[in-house]
């Protein structure tokens, strides 16, 4: 995924993480706060490689016919996969050594899909026959989708916070 739409400054050596600061402090962008659309843009980001993983895994489990907990760690595991691998193909198209962009990926997504998978997941375990439901149930999906959306307002203002302080997805910033 292309990461210039989370950010119209200029551009600046992907090299350091001096740059980066430098950055926040030029532009006004991190030192005062994250916008709304930036912190929902990386949301997003993260949403569609949490979703992606996510429903791969509740998919694969309940075809299988694996019991709820099996199905939940095979989908929590696929959701941060897919979740870090968006931010990991994007840093490498910039040009980082696979080594530096495990740690970008790492720095900039692991708490937005925690508190995504966390919300996500809460939901579908606490809405009544979710887990128990087939593919073919519109519980099964109203479940899914309704705790990705619910997600996605919880994990926005995280991520506001996150970025507005130079962390989180504010760290891809400086590869790009």
């Amino acid at each position: 995924m292309d990461h210039s739409t989370h950010h119209t400054g200029t551009a600046h050596d992907p090299a350091t993480h001096a740059g980066h600061h430098a950055h926040a402090d030029h532009h006004g962008g991190h030192a005062q706060g994250a916008s709304w659309p930036t912190a929902a843009k990386a949301t997003l980001h993260c949403l569609t490689g949490c979703a992606i993983g996510e429903i791969l895994g509740m998919v694969i489990g309940t075809a299988l016919l694996w019991g709820n907990v099996e199905t939940m760690v095979l989908a929590i595991s696929l959701a941060f996969l897919f979740g870090y691998s968006f931010t990991l193909f994007a840093v490498r198209r910039a040009g980082l050594d696979f080594k530096s962009a495990v740690k970008v990926a790492l720095a900039a997504d692991t708490v937005s899909i925690a508190v995504m998978e966390l919300v996500d997941n809460g939901i579908i375990a606490l809405t009544p026959g979710a887990m128990d439901a087939h593919l073919s149930d519109g519980l099964f999906w109203s479940a899914l989708l309704g705790g990705f959306a619910v997600a996605f307002l919880i994990t926005t203002p995280v991520n506001k916070w996150m970025i507005g302080r130079g962390k989180g997805h504010a760290v891809v910033h400086a590869y790009h």
